[in-house]
């Protein structure tokens, strides 16, 4: 299991501290929306630049026309990211000319497809697609590994299920982890390392239980204690 460190701070010096401050350990730095719009390709640069063994994953999302999200997938891939995601209810063809250009260009990164927010509920969920959470997941991510998507953005609750449904090497990434029983916040469906654990999960995503910490460093390497093999 890998750890990637949300970057959500409100500027990129204080980002770019906090990657200072992780030199040396065995983590991905996830890169959200607002910090790329406001500090863009510099910062996934000056990240690069705190340590090279650090991987970065662009998390934006991706969810438009099937030949627009290709385009866009290929800018990615030219920022030199190691992992991205695009949204799954994009559909199976966006999806395909996605994973054809990304393929068709040299050392292609991890590209992920998100299923459920960990923001929604069942009831919100079911608000805005029309079907319970859980199987629509699940279609979600059997259209992803069809697609040749190297795995998916879930909840916890989820991973075991979609590894059942697709391969146990189908990638699954679980944001809203609360390490050690931290406050929710906006997340809905939180998990702890236990419950990842038992998930199977292959990343988990912490952001506010690190950065909000006067000892950032030291809720990574407990994290890291607690999800070695």
């Amino acid at each position: 299991m890998k750890l990637c460190v949300a970057l959500d701070l409100p500027t990129a010096q204080e980002n770019i501290a906090l990657a200072n401050e992780l030199k040396g350990l065995d983590v991905w730095l996830k890169v959200g929306l607002r910090s790329f719009i406001r500090d863009g390709e510099p910062l996934l640069k000056a990240l690069r630049d705190c340590d090279d063994k650090h991987k970065i994953f662009l998390d934006l999302k991706l969810h438009d026309i099937p030949n627009t999200m290709a385009d866009a997938a290929e800018s990615i891939v030219s920022l030199g990211v190691d992992m991205f995601n695009v949204h799954a209810s994009a559909g199976k063809e966006a999806m395909k000319q996605v994973m054809e250009r990304v393929n068709s260009l040299p050392k292609p990164p991890y590209v992920l497809a998100v299923t459920a927010l960990t923001s929604f509920d069942e009831k919100g969920f079911y608000s805005v697609y029309g079907a319970p959470l859980e199987v629509k997941t699940a279609n979600f991510a059997k259209d992803a590994y069809e697609s040749g998507l190297n795995g998916v953005v879930c909840s916890v609750f989820e991973s075991l299920l979609i590894k059942s449904l697709t391969d146990k090497n189908f990638l699954t990434l679980t944001p809203g982890v609360r390490p050690f029983g931290e406050d929710k916040d906006d997340q809905k469906r939180v998990a702890t390392l236990v419950d990842a654990k038992v998930g199977e999960s292959d990343f988990i995503v912490v952001g506010r239980p690190i950065y909000r910490s006067h000892d950032p460093r030291g809720v990574v390497e407990r994290i890291l204690e607690n999800t070695a093999h």
